[in-house]
């Protein structure tokens, strides 16, 4: 096909680099090989059963569209959410239930820009960022964070910098993927005063709020909204929280009262969320307290067992991450002639140890590799044990 009748906007679509090592690890299976999967955070902890017990209940017939907006029991369950984490003046028409928090970021992106405008976000950053932009026509900004300030924020006038006429808004990952930095309430209060002095509107992804280790305190976007109303914007997800990836289901809250008739069109031309998805995930409000308190502490205890074990190795340099549940070690002392970038050694990682790993050049971080720990204790001692062979047999 000549590719010049294709829109050029398509083909600015990158692939997943996420998911670039999935033909390697499927010749490794063939072979009789376990792989062990540390590129992707779809966690394997339980689905709270309050909710897999609506599955198993469920009995209408026929299987009916959802509404647009979403379903009745679920964003009053959402309703209550927020509420509880201390913002009562988050109601229902305040909440859109989305395919994910993708699709919230998606449609974030076109409520608040033209074609050829420009997002700012801080580098490391959720590659899929960059297809969500392409889709929408516009282009990513990065501002550089350093590992040596533990990938926290620079100062103002670092990111006013990179600030033109063509930036629409800030956007930011709180705690972070890729580097699990949790910001402080300082470094939010930054972001909401340029926001205000450049009249950007402010994007806070928060797929990760629940995930915040060692003391430190997650600031939600949603105890600024009432400081800049037509500004703030919240995108989350249910799928880290509950272990829902398969289920899809995300939203995007604003006080905007414009931003959410826009995305209300949106969601209606996309007709709506999975009915069922919604219903099971309706329970979240009934969620006990004990679920949330066991799968923080299997994270945290994952997370210590994968930073002892990469701190071991020789020439790998790591910080323990604050929160999310990923570590993001710099390994560019194991970058030869051989294997000079990140990209070569994920994928010699994958066939010399049959470890699945994320190119830190994905995020916009050459001599980096990002390891989830979503996935046992058990099976992250074991991917120590074979990155830590198959890095020595390097000869370095």
């Amino acid at each position: 096909m000549n590719t010049n009748n294709v829109s050029k906007r398509f083909l600015k679509i990158p692939a997943s680099p996420i998911r670039k090592l999935v033909p390697l690890a499927s010749d490794a299976i063939k072979k009789g090989v376990k792989v062990l999967y540390f590129n992707i955070g779809d966690p394997d902890i339980e689905t709270p059963d309050i909710m897999l017990q609506e599955l198993k209940n469920w009995k209408k017939n026929p299987i009916t569209y959802s509404r647009s907006h979403g379903e009745p029991v679920l964003l009053e369950a959402l309703k209550k959410y927020y509420n509880r984490l201390g913002f009562p003046f988050i109601y229902v028409e305040h909440l859109l239930v989305t395919l994910g928090g993708s699709e919230a970021i998606s449609m974030a992106f076109l409520a608040i820009t033209e074609a050829g405008d420009e997002i700012l976000t801080f580098e490391p950053f959720y590659t899929n960022y960059n297809s969500y932009a392409a889709v929408n026509g516009i282009k990513i900004t990065p501002v550089k964070t350093l590992a040596r300030d533990g990938f926290h924020l620079p100062n103002a006038s670092e990111i006013e910098k990179k600030i033109n006429k063509k930036t629409k808004g800030i956007l930011y990952c709180n705690p972070n993927n890729p580097t699990g930095t949790v910001y402080t309430r300082q470094e939010i209060e930054m972001l909401v005063s340029l926001a205000k002095k450049h009249n950007l509107f402010l994007i806070s992804d928060e797929v990760y709020r629940e995930f915040v280790f060692d003391g430190k305190i997650h600031v939600s976007i949603l105890s600024f909204f009432k400081q800049i109303p037509s500004q703030a914007i919240l995108v989350d997800s249910l799928s880290k929280r509950y272990s829902l990836c398969g289920a899809r289901l995300g939203l995007i809250s604003s006080l905007n009262k414009d931003i959410m008739d826009g995305v209300m069109r949106i969601a209606q031309g996309r007709l709506s969320a999975g009915l069922i998805d919604q219903i099971m995930a309706g329970q979240l409000a009934d969620v006990p307290a004990s679920y949330f308190e066991k799968v923080h502490r299997e994270y945290q205890k994952r997370r210590d067992v994968l930073y002892q074990g990469l701190n071991s190795i020789p020439g790998v340099k790591v910080r323990k991450p604050e929160g999310a549940f990923y570590l993001f070690p710099d390994i560019s002392h194991y970058l030869t002639t051989t294997h000079p970038t990140s990209l070569d050694l994920a994928e010699y990682l994958m066939e010399e140890a049959q470890v699945a790993v994320v190119p830190g050049s994905a995020f916009g971080a050459e001599g980096y590799i990002r390891i989830s720990y979503a996935t046992s204790q058990d099976e992250i001692r074991e991917g120590m044990n074979r990155i830590t062979k198959a890095l020595a047999n390097l000869g370095r």
